[in-house]
């Protein structure tokens, strides 16, 4: 490495406060603009004349593959990059240049596989997760040309997360910016200049992605990025590669359970509801995306500093930094919580200008949506876990919320109130109150652990 080389950030040292800022709101826009990124194929896409819902419901049936397929990156670089900050802390970038070198290639055997399985089994999956006869021809024809780019997505989505790791916020948003740039000007092109419809949307995606995966590589091949990515460190080690994996599970199962989350509520909608219902879930989902996302990016910004501080052992800036964490998160789901409530019209015309739609979705989003001001809560807690290399507690409250809670409730719910589709949507509400409550207490006993610990150590 170079000797005049600075990063962009210096973990260690300064304001938290302006620390904080300075990584959070790069890492925020990146994330604001990747919800740009998923919703901008639904805005156009449910604006196509004639068949605009139809295909819109469609697509949204497809979104549990696409957040598997995510959901699968964050599975090793989740774990991956908080490992590499705290060996960063540590001071061992040799370390933490062999868990980077590692996880490239465990992303690239993971979009092999997958690519695979989407091609062959991916009609059969999409009827599984819901579509319906008048949907799965708008779901395949979107899914064939996405699973193509699938290696793109897991390298872009995956190796950004250790550019931000290192302090290089500015460019990890970047990455994000460049492909959805692309996107929003594709889109248009593919889907009306062409006239290729759902297909058209879809290739915009993955060139795009393509675009990004390119940026991705170059900046960490290259003497700008503090850890690189080597030959020689592209070997898969057990004891590099499992201790990642471990710390990634509870990202991954927060992701991936979206995807089955995904299912579990499109088949009870289009049992009790009908197409319409599961329309309306479509563009909840892309909702919810937007009230998560911009969340994710302040604990982005704030992973480096807690992960790069604890390895340290400069204890007082890692509580410190959460506290500032729990309170723009808390702000942020509380601001989101009350355009739901009260405007929640803004959202629903993005998506649709359909009537019908429009009025059974905003019945339905306040419903939905009910509890969604506390997740600000939920989210600090539990990546600050992650951030912190605690595995175990951050797997159970991901599990909590979403296997333990929440899939049964989609169920149980309808079976026992007398409005099966209000039961359904309820069930969201229910199990995010429970879930902080638990995650509260859990986080309470971590803090106080972190109070005894001394400043300085190793």
């Amino acid at each position: 490495m170079k000797a005049t080389k600075e990063k962009e950030a210096d973990l260690g040292n300064g304001s938290i406060g302006k620390l904080l800022f300075r990584l959070a709101l790069p890492a925020i826009l990146a994330q604001i603009i990747n919800v740009m990124y998923n919703m901008v194929d639904r805005m156009y896409i449910g604006h196509i004349p004639d068949v605009g819902p139809s295909a819109l419901t469609g697509v949204g049936v497809t979104m549990p593959v696409i957040m598997a397929i995510s959901a699968f990156a964050a599975l090793v670089s989740m774990g991956g990059a908080p490992r590499a900050s705290i060996m960063m802390g540590k001071g061992d970038n040799e370390t933490a240049e062999k868990i980077l070198g590692n996880c490239t290639t465990m992303l690239v055997l993971m979009a092999v596989v997958l690519t695979a399985v989407i091609l062959l089994f991916g009609q059969p999956i999409l009827l599984l997760f819901g579509a319906s006869e008048n949907t799965i021809g708008y779901a395949w024809a979107y899914m064939q040309i996405y699973g193509i780019g699938t290696l793109f997505v897991q390298i872009s989505l995956g190796l950004n997360a250790f550019i931000n790791a290192q302090g290089y916020a500015k460019t990890g948003m970047l990455t994000v910016a460049i492909g959805a740039v692309c996107n929003i000007i594709l889109d248009p092109i593919f889907i009306f200049g062409l006239n290729m419809g759902v297909r058209g949307a879809a290739l915009a995606t993955i060139l795009s992605q393509a675009v990004s995966f390119v940026w991705v590589l170059r900046f960490l091949s290259s003497d700008k990025s503090s850890l690189r990515i080597r030959r020689k460190n592209l070997k898969l080690s057990a004891a590099i590669i499992l201790p990642s994996i471990g710390l990634g599970v509870s990202p991954f199962i927060m992701q991936f359970t979206e995807s089955i989350i995904s299912v579990c509520f499109n088949t009870s909608l289009l049992k009790y509801g009908g197409d319409i219902a599961v329309g309306a879930m479509t563009i909840m989902t892309s909702v919810m995306q937007f009230s998560m996302l911009p969340l994710q990016g302040m604990t982005q910004g704030a992973q480096p500093i807690i992960s790069f501080n604890y390895g340290a052992g400069s204890i007082e800036r890692v509580k410190k930094a959460f506290r500032l964490l729990l309170v723009a998160c808390l702000a942020y789901s509380t601001l989101l919580w009350a355009i739901a409530m009260f405007l929640p019209q803004i959202f629903i015309a993005i998506f649709t200008g359909n009537a019908e739609l429009a009025v059974y979705t905003e019945w339905a989003i306040r419903i939905y949506m009910a509890a969604s001001l506390l997740f600000g809560i939920q989210i600090a807690c539990q990546q600050t876990f992650i951030a912190l290399g605690n595995a175990l507690t951050s797997v159970f409250l991901a599990l909590l919320r979403k296997v333990i809670l929440l899939i049964p409730l989609i169920f149980l719910l309808p079976a026992i109130l007398p409005d099966k589709v209000f039961g359904v949507f309820l069930a969201e509400p229910v199990a995010d109150t429970i879930a902080v409550t638990v995650t509260s207490i859990l986080f309470l006993r971590e803090y106080h652990r972190l109070s005894h610990k001394k400043t300085g150590m190793s």
